[in-house]
């Protein structure tokens, strides 16, 4: 199973979350795209446990009942592996090798880079193009994960009735989604770097580049789950919808001193904490200039003004369906209010697009 493929005919992007699975398929419409199915189911608690699925069979059940709730006819899906499951190294090689001879090249230099037997990994690799600071080499990104991994998200896929077509890895869909969803309209500089910041429900994903090209990237041990439980606790079931309370107009009274600022100021923590890993550890250090937040939690008033305070970095959310046509059979209210969630689904739904 290759991890960079050519995109799918007609698949529908699959995200299984922590909390929820969430099925997306975007279609042509003239110059642009359209939303034409979209679902959400959420998971029973235990069936996701510190990001490993441990109960496949509800997983599955969940994405079936996902598939019969947003009316999706196609059976081929776009699925992804996080980054616990996923190596990525960026190597160089020599300029004069054709490009259809690297996969040989690769193949011989992956065991250098993989701490796995190369049996027992599915390899992929995408030209990045010429090295920075040596016009002798050009940069190649090359993706490991190991086949059981595939091979287990491959038979939740099958279980639910499903055929996985793609592979893809969370943070190369989040910039994915970005690239082509968020960028046209985001009025981005060329020579400015940006990082992207995707909170899930237990991980978030850090996505820093330039000009549309990776720099870095990260998942730490960060997420909405503590907002969630702490909101639950204190206002029970209702409070299973969370974007609806943080919404514009929302009568917040205690909320925002006892619970959101608290989180806020946690999410400001994490971003300056991801932003110190960059600095230290990328290959290529710029000064990040501007932040881009999504996810479900990142809906909270004041959220962006917090983190330009604190940090001195401007930020916004992003939701990356916001702009797009979106199909009549389609819930609009219940896609936006999960839009900000959907950068890992959009962008592997982006890879199904004919």
């Amino acid at each position: 199973m290759k991890i960079f493929q050519s995109r799918s005919k007609v698949a529908v992007g699959l995200d299984i979350g922590s909390g929820a699975v969430k099925l997306l398929q975007l279609t042509r419409a003239g110059a642009g795209l359209r939303v034409s199915h979209f679902a959400l189911e959420r998971l029973p608690a235990g069936a996701i446990s510190n990001e490993n699925i441990t109960d496949s069979s509800a997983v599955a059940a969940a994405i079936a009942a996902a598939v019969r709730r947003g009316g999706i006819k196609t059976k081929q899906c776009v699925m992804a592996v996080s980054g616990s499951n996923v190596i990525t190294r960026t190597i160089h090689v020599p300029a004069e090798i054709a490009d259809s001879d690297l996969e040989s090249r690769i193949e011989l230099d992956a065991g250098q880079h993989i701490p796995y037997p190369l049996n027992e990994v599915n390899i992929d690799f995408e030209v990045l193009g010429p090295a920075p600071r040596n016009a002798e080499l050009k940069e190649v990104l090359l993706v490991a994960s190991r086949k059981e991994n595939i091979n287990f998200l491959q038979g939740i896929a099958e279980e639910a009735g499903l055929k996985v077509c793609i592979v893809d890895v969370e943070a190369f869909a989040i910039a994915n989604a970005f690239d082509e969803l968020v960028r046209p309209g985001a009025a981005i500089a060329a020579d400015q770097t940006i990082a992207l910041l995707d909170i899930g429900n237990t991980s978030t994903n850090l996505v820093v580049s330039r000009n549309g090209r990776m720099l870095y990237t990260r998942e730490q041990p960060f997420g909405s789950h503590s907002l969630f439980d702490e909101m639950r606790r204190r206002y029970g079931d209702e409070a299973a919808d969370i974007n609806p309370l943080l919404g514009e107009g929302t009568q917040l009274g205690d909320l925002e001193d006892e619970i959101l600022a608290p989180y806020k100021a946690q999410i400001v923590q994490q971003i300056s904490r991801a932003l110190q890993f960059y600095s230290s550890s990328a290959a290529q250090y710029n000064p990040v200039s501007r932040i881009f937040l999504s996810g479900a939690s990142t809906a909270i008033p004041g959220l962006g003004q917090m983190v330009d305070d604190e940090l001195g970095i401007a930020a916004e959310t992003v939701n990356p369906v916001a702009g797009l046509k979106v199909a009549s059979a389609v819930a609009g209210s219940a896609l936006q209010q999960h839009g900000a969630g959907l950068m890992v689904a959009a962008g592997l739904a982006l890879r199904g697009v004919e």
